[in-house]
């Protein structure tokens, strides 16, 4: 007894589910490459002297952000279109540190404030403008 439907299905199945497979993992890679919402990145700068702290953005869903400065912390709202990016800041916390860790809040503000663009290198957010910073996503 022959069963021409079975012998069709099973002829297109294989090339079918190789499709799916395909679709899948190219999701997954998009959704790598996608902008990190609801992610924790630190910039990639080694700590001042006599600190351990690094700036640190963390992002949520709608592109609200708290970014832990040098010294302070700021809140932003992040407009995320395609890959440009615009970062509308806030007022930062009155903490007053020593000169060169309000001035470095000050310059990565000014650098922030100047991003247009973003691209994503697997666990690193790229951020240009007129300068470029680079933020790792962190793993906890």
């Amino acid at each position: 007894m022959r069963f021409p439907a079975v012998r069709r299905a099973s002829r297109f199945g294989g090339p079918l589910v190789g499709l799916i497979v395909l679709a899948a993992a190219s999701a997954g890679a998009a959704a790598e490459r996608g902008f990190p919402y609801d992610g924790i990145l630190m910039l990639e700068a080694k700590p001042m002297k006599g600190s351990r702290r690094v700036p640190v953005l963390q992002i949520e869903s709608r592109g609200t952000a708290s970014i832990d400065l040098w010294c302070n912390t700021v809140p932003a709202q992040l407009v995320v279109v395609d890959n440009t990016i615009t970062i509308i800041i806030g007022s930062p916390t009155p903490k007053q540190c020593d000169p060169d860790r309000m001035q470095a809040d000050e310059d990565l503000l000014t650098a922030l404030q100047q991003v247009a663009s973003w691209r994503r290198q697997d666990d690193l957010l790229v951020l240009e403008g007129e300068k470029t910073l680079r933020f790792h996503l962190s793993s906890n």
